[in-house]
């Protein structure tokens, strides 16, 4: 797949991953002459995969995930990835359901859409949500998120911040992944 012999990649290629993923047309670039590189025989096979997507990983044993990736990738069974092959899965495995819900809740609280959460926009947000659990379930609810500014009280103290502090998406994102609680808080989940 794709023009593996020569420095550039195929425009063909280029389309389809601008297309499909959420890299833009330099990144994918940069990607390409990084991968070429790497693997000057443009396919990068499951031990060479396995020891990059660690990396990614520095705090945890991401060989077996990473042998499932790539499986998952390796659409031909060939036993390697060719750059699209590659790039996909880069693209699936960095913005997976979690991380793109988290991005778009980052988005919910970002009222004033500055790229910056504050804690006065997370007493807004709380505030929403806590309109949506009914009555009868609020008194079910932890002393310490029965009410909007408790609840908002207790997601901010996640994050570190000072009360006059902002959070960016990526400490968002990062503090509601690290923290389960952190996650129920943002959301409102139906008693079953």
């Amino acid at each position: 797949m794709g023009n593996t012999r020569s420095g550039v990649v195929s425009k063909e290629i280029l389309e389809e991953l601008k297309l499909n993923t959420k890299f833009t047309e330099n990144e994918i670039v940069q990607w390409y002459e990084n991968f070429k590189r790497q693997c000057p025989t443009g396919r990068i096979s499951k031990e060479e995969f396995q020891a990059i997507y660690s990396k990614f990983f520095p705090e945890s044993d991401a060989q077996t995930y990473a042998q499932h990736v790539f499986r998952s990738f390796d659409t031909n069974d060939d036993g390697t990835l060719d750059f699209k092959e590659y790039i996909i899965a880069l693209h699936m495995t960095s913005t997976g359901k979690t991380t793109r819900k988290l991005e778009w809740a980052f988005s919910l609280f970002d009222v004033d859409k500055n790229g910056y959460i504050t804690k006065s926009e997370v007493k807004e947000i709380c505030t929403a949500i806590f309109k949506l659990i009914p009555k009868d379930e609020i008194s079910h609810l932890p002393e310490d998120e029965n009410t909007p500014e408790k609840r908002a009280d207790k997601l901010w103290k996640f994050f570190e911040k000072k009360d006059d502090e902002r959070v960016a998406e990526g400490e968002f994102i990062q503090g509601v992944l690290e923290n389960d609680a952190a996650l129920r808080l943002i959301q409102y989940q139906p008693v079953k």
